[in-house]
């Protein structure tokens, strides 16, 4: 039997989050989610934040050995070069987190939420690619609102990633997260 591997992408604020939590409820599908992977990279005493500090300076930690993420944030966002050594360094071990669950998944049908799906250069890991996309408008608001961040600096964040036009022509499946929550959930369980 093949398992079917859903990986669930899209634009940053788009409301991936809020499909991966259906699936997860709604059909008991596990959900394994890149972004905490990411998280767990670098975590006091792991080698990656040691290779970060080192790169950027004892500055870029906090009082208690954390990363300062807001600091790295203004680092790597305007300095695409920057971005990419960072995700160089993390993303194989995403990669490696993603395999050892697929592996160790009894479930027929599991979802990987890889935000940086393409970008990455995953899209072997999945057996079909689910793109949640929304209006350009409503996904600049949305990160302002969800980070506290300027117009400027979403938008900074927004044109990091490729565009969701560009994922949506790559996509098996394409949720259209711009209008209510219904509809967002009827989008989901006509796709599942």
């Amino acid at each position: 039997m093949t398992k079917r591997i859903i990986g669930l992408t899209g634009g940053i604020a788009t409301g991936k989050t809020t499909v991966a939590n259906y699936l997860a409820s709604a059909y008991n599908l596990p959900v394994f989610d890149a972004d905490i992977y990411a998280r767990d990279t670098v975590s006091v005493g792991s080698p990656i934040l040691s290779a970060i500090a080192q790169r950027y300076g004892k500055e870029i930690l906090l009082a208690d050995g954390n990363l300062n993420r807001q600091m790295l944030s203004e680092i790597i966002f305007p300095h695409p070069e920057e971005r990419h050594w960072l995700e160089s360094v993390i993303h194989p071990y995403v990669r490696d987190r993603f395999l050892q669950n697929i592996a160790e998944s009894a479930a027929s049908s599991i979802v990987l939420v890889i935000p940086l799906l393409f970008e990455a250069q995953m899209t072997d890991l999945v057996t079909e690619i689910w793109v949640v996309s929304c209006s350009q408008s409503q996904q600049l608001q949305r990160l302002i609102a969800r980070n506290n961040l300027t117009p400027e600096q979403a938008q900074t964040r927004i044109n990091s990633q490729l565009s969701l036009i560009e994922k949506a022509a790559l996509a098996d499946v394409v949720i259209d997260n711009s209008s209510t929550l219904e509809a967002l959930l009827k989008q989901i369980d006509q796709a599942i």
